[in-house]
């Protein structure tokens, strides 16, 4: 009987063979035969963030990442112009230039993809329109879940360096998120409590967004005094933030009144306007930053309004004479050795935004930069440390250090 079927195994294994070398000369294989390994160009493919693998992960519990992108599509707490639901895909179409394989980054000196971290786009949390307090829910308990997680990679376990700032003793995944209008972050801020306690807030924006919702004209329910102008006051008298930690960087708003500042000041944020950066140069603004928010867990949210609207015109509350995006650039990549346990640039808000998608493709460029943060420990190198080896010669080449670390896919011009 044993020896029947052996043969018979046997049997099966060389007709599954067969079968294997059929299919693969079979007419419907002809395109694998001929062009095996093609993957997508920069302009083709599913649209996710840099072509990355995704998923919906909130359907999925057993998927894990170290870093993952998150995309909140709500916008119906704005005080001016919507559309911010649409930030998410515009970021993605933003992304498309961006590839696994064509990420090293001169100024960081690696390729965030590569350096043994596990990046993923996780989709979209699927937000309620018609119900802000179930918005609020949604968003909680989506961030809460994937926040929950155990991180992916050994790389992370090792070096990843916010456990010790957990309740639980462990690395948690970094979620980036995709706004979305600025109210998305009271309730992610509600999910980092549950994990860190106090968080100092890292808020670059042109507005302050700790207006008390009491003041607020028609606000007369609980829900309707949360907008994306007050979630950080709300936040406060949570007491989600750090009334000692926090900071504000860019802002360039009309107030209503100097007690405006006074509040803010109550709320918990120290005051760096845009003007600043004359001054105190980005070198400054980063000091500033690094000595207000010390060593606690760091919460960066990002309005892309803090960006110039000639540089990001599409967002719902333009204000103008704002940072340059290499002034900006510059000031994010001296704080990679802030305890960041997340991040999210937000107010996208794509119809108002030229036919060359200039704020889609820079808010894809800063999440770039949010990823060299989380790989701190090389750091960035700088304009000073990599020139010399460009004009020798000598600066290796990232197609080479890609295929050295198994990346795949087109050069593009």
């Amino acid at each position: 009987m044993a020896r029947i079927t052996a043969v018979a195994l046997a049997l099966s294994a060389i007709a599954g063979v067969s079968a294997h070398a059929a299919h693969a000369d079979a007419p419907e294989a002809a395109w694998m035969r001929k062009y095996p390994d093609s993957g997508d160009l920069s302009f083709s493919g599913v649209v996710t963030f840099a072509h990355l693998p995704h998923s919906r992960c909130l359907d999925e519990p057993q998927q894990t990442f170290d870093i993952a992108v998150l995309g909140m599509p709500f916008d119906t707490s704005v005080s001016y112009r919507p559309g911010a639901r649409f930030g998410p895909n515009a970021i993605r179409q933003g992304s498309r230039r961006h590839a696994t394989n064509r990420a090293y980054s001169i100024p960081w000196n690696f390729n965030p993809f590569l350096a043994g971290a596990k990046v993923f786009d996780c989709g979209d949390v699927p937000i309620s329109p018609y119900d802000n307090a179930l918005a609020m829910d949604q968003i909680e308990t989506a961030y809460s879940s994937l926040l929950a997680r155990e991180v992916s990679s050994e790389f992370m376990q090792e070096h990843g360096d916010t456990k010790s700032l957990a309740f639980d003793g462990k690395e948690h995944p970094k979620i980036v998120t995709l706004g979305g209008d600025h109210t998305v972050v009271l309730p992610i801020l509600r999910s980092l409590h549950k994990v860190y306690g106090e968080i100092a807030v890292l808020h670059f924006d042109a507005h302050l967004d700790t207006w008390n919702g009491n003041l607020y004209k028609g606000a007369w329910t609980d829900q309707s005094k949360v907008t994306h102008g007050s979630f950080f006051w709300k936040a406060s008298t949570e007491g989600l933030i750090s009334n000692t930690s926090s900071i504000h960087a860019g802002i360039r708003t009309r107030l209503s009144e100097f007690e405006d500042l006074t509040h803010d000041s109550e709320v918990g944020f120290k005051l760096l306007t845009t003007d600043d950066i004359d001054e105190l140069k980005p070198s400054g603004i980063v000091k500033a930053i690094k000595e207000r928010v010390g060593s606690m867990p760091v919460y960066l949210s990002l309005d892309i309004d803090v960006v110039d609207p000639s540089m990001a015109p599409a967002t719902g509350t333009p204000e103008s004479g704002g940072w340059t995006s290499r002034e900006l650039k510059s000031i994010l990549r001296g704080l990679s050795s802030l305890n960041l346990v997340g991040l999210d640039i937000v107010e996208v808000s794509p119809g108002y935004d030229t036919n060359a998608e200039l704020t889609g493709m820079l808010a894809a460029d800063l999440v770039q930069e949010f990823l060299g943060m989380l790989m701190k420990g090389k750091g960035p190198q700088g304009r000073k440390q990599w020139l010399p080896a460009v004009k020798a010669g000598v600066l290796h080449d990232e197609r080479e250090e890609a295929a050295k670390q198994g990346g795949k896919g087109h050069d593009e011009l």
